[in-house]
């Protein structure tokens, strides 16, 4: 099996890097290439044997699967080019949540699938979120599962859940960093204790937390209940806790969606030059 991967960013560079690690793919594998040759280049050099393309119609040529990993707005550019050396047995796979499969199906000819990774996948773990275009064959989906299950979990969903799946899976590493972070500045702040001291304490509770709900067979609320003693300091905490976050949550999930509809309209226009009507969140 070959794979490709034009844009090797971030998102890009993390598969690749990930795959590669875990054993899923042999850098032989591998085909990229990316608008800065040079970013493509490093990778080349610490993975010998992984093919930097000089175009995007090598990249195709030259693999069985191909990964989109560019910016929404980039995304019509580079799915023209695509769609000059496009061919029926490939199967392309967006990781960007705003560019909708029926955007894709409209513009190619090829098999059409859509995963969201995520920033834990770097390290063999999380979920990646699967949907799968009209053209995809169970055999293609199986294919796709099992290539990202050597460094996920891959779950299915309906492609309207896409903004709020990415948020739990994608964005959520971002907010629970943020929360620890804040708490650990608090910390160091209020009692004096030194800051790498706290922040590693912090991340050993939450890898250790992630095993009770994954493994521990907990779930969020049960392993609450475990830990907060009635009458005891942690209840007393999540008291304040309660009283604080009171309606934070949905307005996250309220932000998160307005950006995504933003985009969405944005890549709408750019692949059929009009406005889309959607629901609001």
């Amino acid at each position: 099996m070959k794979v490709g991967f034009i844009g090797t960013g971030s998102m890009g560079s993390i598969l690749i890097e990930a795959l590669i690690q875990s054993g899923a793919l042999e850098p032989e594998q591998v085909t990229a290439i990316n608008r800065t040759p040079q970013k493509a280049q490093l990778l080349a050099a610490q993975y010998e044997g992984l093919h930097v393309a000089s175009t995007i119609a090598e990249v195709i040529e030259h693999s069985h699967i191909v990964f989109l990993c560019v910016k929404p707005m980039e995304y019509k550019k580079v799915v023209d080019e695509i769609a000059q050396c496009d061919r029926p047995d490939l199967i392309l796979v967006s990781i960007t949540s705003p560019v909708l499969i029926e955007h894709l199906e409209s513009q190619l000819k090829c098999k059409i699938a859509k995963i969201i990774p995520s920033i834990t996948n770097y390290v063999w773990s999380g979920a990646s979120i699967g949907m799968y275009g009209s053209r995809i064959q169970t055999e293609d989906r199986l294919l796709l599962e099992q290539l990202m299950m050597s460094i996920s979990r891959p779950i299915q969903i309906s492609e309207e859940y896409t903004r709020i799946t990415s948020d739990l899976c994608s964005c959520g590493p971002a907010f629970i960093s943020f929360f620890l972070e804040k708490w650990v500045e608090a910390a160091v702040e209020v009692t004096g204790i030194d800051k790498k001291e706290a922040t590693r304490l912090a991340c050993e509770m939450v890898h250790g937390t992630g095993k009770l709900l994954t493994e521990g067979g907990f779930t969020p609320e049960q392993l609450k209940q475990r830990v907060a003693v009635p009458g005891g300091i942690t209840a007393e905490a999540l008291r304040l806790l309660q009283n604080q976050l009171e309606g934070v949550f949905h307005q996250l999930i309220q932000v998160t969606h307005a950006k995504y509809e933003e985009d969405l309209e944005k890549v709408h226009h750019v692949f059929y030059g009009q406005e889309v009507n959607r629901p609001q969140y």
